[in-house]
């Protein structure tokens, strides 16, 4: 007979699973308002769609999250729509993530570690994206728009040359923008940055943990022990960072207290 104890712990390990696999599909839609503190006053109140971390091409409830967060920017039609990396898993899902992309207004996106399969995830394959369709894609280049009367400039950083510690974001910067903002999937970005050249900075990568262990007054993000940036808002001499939880999943198709996310920033003065 088996042990009541060994029985006990199945099913708290069965509980558990199917819990993390609803939490993958669970997505949050988040409205944020961002303080910076150069805004100028013509861009108060301008909205910025950020999505992140896709991982398409492997099954995983993840799918539907970014299925939903899609829906959602696109009948909110933000001002701009960014995208922080790591948008495909497998090349089986290029087909979904083209389909998805042609219904995000004014989208710019960078890529991450896992579209070139530079990770420790033994189910993640390379995939050759070169561009995006309706999507401008940026690797180590900077895109221009006019919004609200103001330049708006958006320099994308590539995550290879960034590995490779050859990034230099900065040469790209446009000093006559009145606004520039940083796409680059690696949170770490903003350590390396001098003060003043983006006010904004948004990243990915560490989908907030994904599996957490929560305890009173914190969580324990197994995957992300020593990591100083996990999800939300920091100020930092290198501009205002903002994290993502990202919608999909890596290793195992589950999230445990570590929701996935998909946010529109609300751009305010910090004057």
């Amino acid at each position: 007979m088996v042990p009541a104890a060994l029985l006990g712990l199945a099913g708290a390990g069965a509980a558990a699973a199917a819990w993390g696999w609803f939490e993958a599909g669970w997505v949050r839609l988040e409205v944020e308002a961002v303080r910076l503190r150069r805004l100028p006053a013509e861009l108060g109140g301008l909205r910025i769609a950020h999505l992140s971390d896709f991982h398409l091409g492997l099954p995983s409830r993840g799918t539907g999250a970014v299925e939903r967060a899609v829906e959602w920017v696109e009948a909110r039609q933000p001002d701009l729509t960014l995208i922080s990396g790591d948008l495909l898993s497998r090349p089986s899902g290029e087909s979904k993530l083209r389909e998805l992309v042609a219904r995000l207004p004014n989208a710019y996106a960078v890529l991450g570690n896992h579209d070139y399969a530079v990770s420790k995830d033994p189910f993640s394959r390379p995939v050759e994206l070169e561009n995006l369709g309706e999507a401008r894609l940026l690797a180590d280049e900077a895109a221009t728009v006019e919004l609200c009367g103001r330049r708006v400039q958006i320099v994308g950083v590539d995550p290879r040359s960034y590995r490779r510690k050859t990034a230099r974001p900065e040469r790209l910067a446009d000093e006559s923008a009145d606004l520039r903002i940083l796409l680059c999937h690696f949170p770490q970005v903003i350590d390396r940055l001098r003060p003043g050249v983006f006010d904004l900075v948004l990243s990915g990568h560490l989908h907030a943990g994904q599996i957490t262990v929560p305890y009173p007054g914190g969580r324990l993000r197994l995957a992300h022990l020593r990591w100083t940036y996990v999800e939300g808002l920091y100020e930092q001499p290198g501009g205002t960072l903002h994290l993502s939880a990202g919608l999909g999943t890596t290793f195992v198709p589950f999230r445990f207290f570590a929701r996935p996310a998909a946010y529109e920033l609300v751009l305010q003065s910090g004057e």
